[in-house]
């Protein structure tokens, strides 16, 4: 066969054995100068920083980027920034020393072998705590609204690894340029983002100052057990004359934990990346596959003894996907349990109340735990479901220290501007002014409002009224097994008048099911209800608390 010929700008014929040839020629300088300076960025290239990383058993940011990201599909954007130090150290050794200025940029995809490409793709900023402590310099600020500006207009979800110290003041090239930064847009163009996709953030050792101040504006924060969080770090606290401090003393895990800046607290950076890419999966849409428990264990998981508490989340993980169940912030707020799960594949948020601790009264902090979880379902489209069983609002002097009416009617007021698909189940009691704001501030306000057979309902708890409805009748008894028997008769019989059969009798609740099947009413909810596009939600974007 004859072969084809090209021709090259100068009409010079080249066949293909002269490619051939072409391509064993030696590198031309340009290009080999190009391939030296990304090469300095790889970590097989960076033994001595790689190997501090391994003594705190930790991985490199590029590392994380590599395990998170689809294979081949990371491509990376300002690779061959350096820092901003020019005046004092020669180029040779800023572009040995500090590859990229310390943030790794770039765009890529995650679970694409589930997903579309469009739903996979997602924007990846991390900090390289090798390089400058993984602090903020000039061109690092300048790189990253270039990629702020980028998530903004082409709507990637962003995945920010936020370990570091913050500012950095060493960069002495800028001084030319500015006088203190603070015109800078990153910080706005970071918190602009919220409400427009995903963001997710992670942290695996230290963080302070601008970083935790840009890690702070995710929607959900995966932490280490080892990790620190602070708005200042122990430059800063000295700083500021208020004392001396190891980095491991400021926001401790177990502090961060306990006060809802932490979600998710993972035991290390691989569970770190694995959480993050299940988180990612929600908010990307349905799972071709799925598996689930048999439903009818869910008749017997609410005890026949009305007094009697139970583990809710055993009832969120039996009605939910095997494996799917993803719950935010256990230790915050612990009278809710809020996160994500997904029932045949498709993905929902949830929120529950929990009888464990004050047989699952509302209190202010899990008041707001379940209103910013409305808020990211709402400002990503993803439906709710609710799981009552709750007294009402908790109630009493000291609760009201706790800014109590203002953090409860959160529930009100973010539920009243859901545009998502949200369902209400009663796994038990339904009280009070509680019950209605776990349903959107009413009974008729969710697309459905189903009990099990176990419901009681009423304006509120049933010994509460009983004992202040009565009060007169009971102590006109002087008696007191007689008392405590009209006591007892009167409960039993706002029970019985209070029970799912009978508000269903009243059109109060929508249905009385079997807890068997309430898998089959929500997954006939989200195929009855339109989808709703992302830019008709009614909240734009997502409270940092």
């Amino acid at each position: 066969m004859k072969h084809k010929e090209t021709m090259t700008s100068d009409n010079e014929k080249i066949s293909p054995s002269d490619d051939k040839a072409a391509t064993a020629d030696p590198i031309r300088p340009d290009l080999a100068e190009v391939i030296r300076r990304h090469a300095f960025c790889l970590d097989e290239n960076r033994p001595d920083a790689v190997a501090r990383r391994q003594q705190k058993n930790q991985r490199t940011a590029r590392a994380y980027i590599t395990e998170l990201c689809d294979e081949g599909s990371f491509i990376e954007y300002g690779a061959l920034a350096i820092a901003a130090q020019r005046g004092r150290r020669s180029e040779e050794d800023l572009i040995l020393k500090t590859p990229t200025d310390g943030l790794i940029t770039g765009i890529g995809s995650v679970n694409r072998s589930w997903f579309a490409d469009d739903k996979a793709r997602c924007m990846f900023m991390a900090y390289d705590y090798t390089v400058l402590a993984g602090t903020q310099g000039f061109f690092n600020h300048k790189k990253i609204d270039r990629m702020l500006k980028l998530a903004h207009e082409q709507r990637l979800p962003l995945v920010f690894f936020a370990e570091g110290g913050g500012g950095r003041p060493g960069d002495v090239d800028a001084m030319g340029v500015m006088i203190a930064g603070l015109d800078l847009s990153t910080f706005g163009s970071f918190a602009r983002l919220s409400g427009a996709v995903p963001m997710i953030g992670i942290v695996t050792g230290p963080c302070f100052a601008g970083n935790a101040a840009l890690l702070g504006c995710c929607d959900v924060i995966i932490a280490t057990s080892d990790s620190n969080i602070g708005m200042g770090g122990p430059v800063m606290i000295e700083g500021g004359g208020l004392g001396v401090f190891k980095p491991e003393e400021v926001g401790p895990i177990d502090v961060q934990t306990q006060s809802g800046v932490v979600d998710i607290e993972v035991a290390d950076d691989q569970e770190a990346v694995a959480v993050a890419r299940q988180y990612l999966s929600y908010f990307q849409g349905t799972t071709p596959g799925w598996e689930a428990a048999d439903q009818l264990r869910l008749r017997n998981l609410i005890p026949e003894n009305r007094k009697r508490a139970y583990n809710v989340r055993n009832v969120i993980k039996t009605l939910a996907d095997t494996g799917s169940f993803l719950e935010l912030k256990p230790k915050f707020g612990p009278g809710m349990v809020t996160g994500f799960m997904r029932i045949e594949g498709r993905p929902l948020g949830f929120i529950a109340n929990n009888p464990m601790h004050m047989a699952g009264a509302i209190e202010a902090e899990g008041a707001d735990k379940v209103a910013r979880l409305m808020q990211i379902c709402n400002a990503h489209g993803l439906p709710i479901l609710s799981l009552c069983d709750t007294p009402g609002f908790m109630v009493g002097p000291e609760i009201e220290k706790r800014a109590q009416v203002r953090h409860v009617c959160r529930m009100f007021v973010v539920g009243s501007h859901i545009t998502v698909p949200y369902f209400t189940v009663f796994l038990r009691r339904g009280y009070g002014l509680g019950a209605m704001a776990m349903a959107r501030g009413g009974f008729h306000e969710s697309f459905f409002t189903a009990a099990w057979p176990t419901g009681e309902f009423g304006a509120m708890g049933l010994e509460g009224a009983v004992k202040a409805g009565f009060k007169k009748e009971l102590e006109a008894i002087a008696d007191p097994q007689e008392r405590e028997a009209l006591y007892e008769k009167l409960v039993a019989d706002m029970y019985q008048r209070g029970k799912a059969i009978n508000m269903g009798a009243y059109l109060e609740i929508d249905a009385v099911i079997d807890p068997a099947d309430t898998r089959k009413w929500i997954l006939q909810g989200l195929k009855s209800v339109p989808a709703r596009k992302p830019d008709e939600a009614g909240h734009t974007f997502v409270d940092p608390c």
